[in-house]
C-alpha cells in the first residue's frame, strides 16, 4: 500500500532501511550495492531525503554516512508507517494476543538490517509458547502482509535485533 502513495522504489527501500531500525547507517556506493542499484538513483533519493531532514549525512573518514534523523518532527511517525508497511505491527498483534506467555519479540535478519528482502524473520521469547496455533496463524499473516515469515521461539534471547515488543 505505500508503494502506491511512495512511488520511487528507491526512496522505499531507504525508508525502510533507516527507519526500521534506528541504528542502520549506509553510504552511497555500500547502500547501492546492498539495494543492487546504481549509485545514480541512490544519490538522488538519499539527497531528496536529507535535504527534506528524514535522514542525517555525516562525513566520516573519506564517505558521507547516513542515519534517519531521530530529532525530525515526523520520525516516530515514519518509523510506524515503516514498520506497517512490512506488517510487523500485524505480527505482533497477532502471537501477542494469542499464542501465550511472550516476554519479548524481536525482528532479526534482512529487514533488522533495513533490507525490504521479503523474508521477515522473528524471534519470540517466551515461557510458554503455543506453537501450534502460531503454525496455523503463520500462513494468514503471510497471505495478509505478503511476505514470507520465519519465527524462531526461545525461552530467552541473547542475539542482536530490533526489540519490537516488551511485556511490562
Amino acid at each position: 500500500m505505500l508503494a502506491n502513495l511512495i512511488t520511487s522504489k528507491t526512496r522505499l527501500r531507504l525508508l525502510v532501511k533507516f527507519f526500521i531500525n534506528t541504528a542502520n547507517d549506509g553510504y552511497l556506493r555500500g547502500l547501492a550495492t546492498e539495494m543492487h542499484e546504481n549509485t545514480n538513483s541512490i544519490r538522488k533519493e538519499l539527497n531528496n531525503l536529507s535535504e527534506a531532514g528524514f535522514i542525517i549525512r555525516k562525513e566520516q573518514e573519506s564517505k558521507v554516512i547516513y542515519k534517519a534523523n531521530k530529532q525530525h518532527p515526523f520520525f516516530s511517525l515514519l518509523q510506524q508507517i515503516v514498520r506497517k508497511h512490512i506488517g510487523l505491527d500485524d505480527i505482533i498483534e497477532s502471537i501477542v494476543d494469542r499464542i501465550g506467555s511472550i516476554n519479548r519479540v524481536f525482528l532479526i535478519g534482512d529487514y533488522a538490517k533495513g533490507i525490504d528482502s521479503g523474508q521477515i524473520d522473528v524471534v519470540i521469547e517466551g515461557d510458554v509458547v503455543d506453537e501450534k496455533y502460531l503454525a496455523q496463524l503463520k500462513p494468514k499473516i503471510e497471505i495478509e502482509i505478503q511476505k514470507t515469515i520465519t519465527f524462531h521461539i526461545t525461552k530467552y534471547y541473547e542475539g542482536n535485533g530490533v526489540l519490537v515488543f516488551q511485556q511490562e
